[in-house]
Formats: C-alpha cells, structure tokens, sequence
C-alpha cells in the first residue's frame, strides 16, 4: 500500500459508523492479555484482542479488534496480510493508548513473513499522545 493510498483511506474510511456499531453490539473478547492463539500456540496475545459481534470479515469470521485501556474510542486499525490463510483484513484498535497502538503493530509485524500489517490513524500520533496524556 502506498503512502498516498493509506492517507486517502484515513481521510475516507467511516470512522464515526464503525465506532457507532462498535458501541452499538460490543465487543466479544476471546483472547484476553498473554492467551495464546488457538491454532498457534506460540503466538501469546500482548493485550486484550477479540471481534465486533454480528459483524463478518473478509476470512468469513468477526471483524477483529485490538483492545487498550485509554479513553479515546475508535483511534486505527490495521489492514493485515495474512500470508499463512493468505487473506487479508482490517483490525480495529478500539480505545488504545499509542503504547498500546505500538504494541498491536509491533504485534501483527513481529514475523512479515507470515502475517504485516499497514497502520491507519484516526488521529495524529501527536494528538493521540495529547488527548490520552
């Protein structure tokens, strides 16, 4: 994804809907702090992680989210590249301090051979360190 692409799609994406259905039907955690993934038992979730309930993502499951502990709601997400299913989806990152947005990039791009992911802010890092002070 190019620079320009991930700005227009910043700029574009349906921030406020996304956050309404969020709070709207909630979010299932299923993978809270230091769980490991089911399938692969090696990978240990660094903070809470789960799905949108009755919502559907292009793997044909939930719509995934990353989930902190800040004030501010919806503040990203990530686009991911799933090499190992070989799909691709979006992550949310619902009310996560930049901490947190560090740790769930850092997560998802720990091996870029077998899953990456492009960061999308809602807002400028600056600004989120401002507002979650």
């Amino acid at each position: 994804m190019t620079d320009a692409y991930a700005a227009l799609l910043q700029d574009q994406f349906p921030w406020d809907r996304w956050e309404r259905l969020i709070l709207s039907e909630g979010v299932l955690l299923d993978r809270p702090t230091k769980t490991p993934h089911p399938r692969y038992p090696e990978i240990i979730y660094p903070m809470d992680y789960g799905f949108i309930r009755n919502t559907t993502s292009s793997d044909g499951a939930e719509v995934d989210v990353f989930v902190g502990s800040g004030r501010e709601r919806l503040v990203g997400l990530i686009l991911t590249h799933d090499y190992r299913q070989g799909d691709r989806e979006l992550k949310f990152l619902w009310r996560c301090l930049p901490s947190e947005i560090y740790l769930a990039h850092g997560f998802i791009n720990f091996d870029p051979s077998k899953l990456k992911g492009q960061l999308i802010l809602r807002f400028p890092m600056q600004t989120l360190w401002e507002i979650q002070g």
